[in-house]
């Protein structure tokens, strides 16, 4: 059984001298997503995506050169398994050594190795998505000006979520507050939430002291956003949703998770200031 106490994450590892796809760690989905109450086999009822950006890949040109870029990485939310953080920054780092004959050599080989440990096709392109424009061109409106009352950190209470079913609206919201921990290490996970939704007017501050409620809980990055999505799909009943998080950057990556309802197409592929 590959499970996070399986893994690389909290112990010592002896960076990566040499190639080695066996670094690359895959933690299968299902457990998690029991949890939430999707059995096994049934159908998702989300569409998604994890989007790695990665700041830190380097290799050897077929002379010898180094050579050095960023990238990004994409895992379908419909694979078996999650890549886990650390074991793809050991993995990536295992490439600094390795000669290829081009950068295609380099997609391929990437490619390949992500594929079998996600169980799934995954993505690779060179490059990054462009920086937002913040929160004057179009990025939502923010929830963290509202004043009100906050003392429940954990476990996250979707008790608070609450939607108004007279007014229907198409709103696009977000706050930065949005906190969790690592459950392996216990070390904090930071990110931006960007909610977008059409149907029953969602209380604000309620939605706040929900996301509010992760700060001491413990789940991966890509678990958080589905819970997110459910309790916010089980409990104010939009017509239709979409919940990207932007996590912030830890040994020189960051991941996006994006979950939204069956059929929507995914938002623009973008960047936070604090990534």
């Amino acid at each position: 059984m590959s499970t996070p106490h399986d893994s690389s994450l909290g112990r010592e590892v002896a960076y990566p001298t040499g190639y080695d796809r066996t670094l690359l760690f895959p933690i299968p989905r299902a457990g998690a997503r029991a949890e939430l109450g999707l059995a096994g086999g049934a159908a998702l009822p989300f569409a998604g995506h994890d989007r790695w950006h990665a700041y830190e890949l380097g290799w050897l040109d077929g002379r010898g050169k180094p050579r050095a870029a960023a990238a990004t990485l994409q895992v379908p939310a419909s694979s078996p398994n999650l890549v886990e953080s650390k074991s793809l920054k050991l993995y990536l780092n295992s490439l600094n050594g390795v000669r290829f004959d081009s950068d295609d050599a380099l997609r391929a080989r990437i490619i390949e190795d992500l594929s079998a440990c996600a169980g799934a096709a995954v993505a690779f392109d060179f490059g990054l998505p462009p920086m937002a424009g913040g929160r004057d061109a179009g990025e939502g409106q923010s929830l963290d000006a509202i004043e009100a009352d906050f003392d429940a950190y954990g476990p996250p209470d979707a008790a608070y979520l609450s939607a108004d079913g007279e007014t229907t609206v198409d709103e696009y919201l977000r706050s930065d507050l949005l906190k969790s921990n690592c459950p392996v290490t216990g070390q904090p996970d930071w990110a931006s939430v960007h909610l977008r939704y059409r149907g029953p007017r969602i209380d604000r501050t309620g939605l706040l002291r929900y996301l509010v409620s992760f700060r001491e809980h413990a789940e991966f990055h890509e678990q958080c956003v589905e819970r997110i999505f459910l309790d916010v799909l089980q409990r104010c009943r939009p017509a239709s949703l979409s919940v990207e998080a932007r996590y912030t950057r830890r040994g020189g990556l960051d991941i996006n998770p994006w979950r939204g309802s069956v059929g929507m197409p995914p938002p623009p592929a973008l960047r936070d200031l604090r990534q």
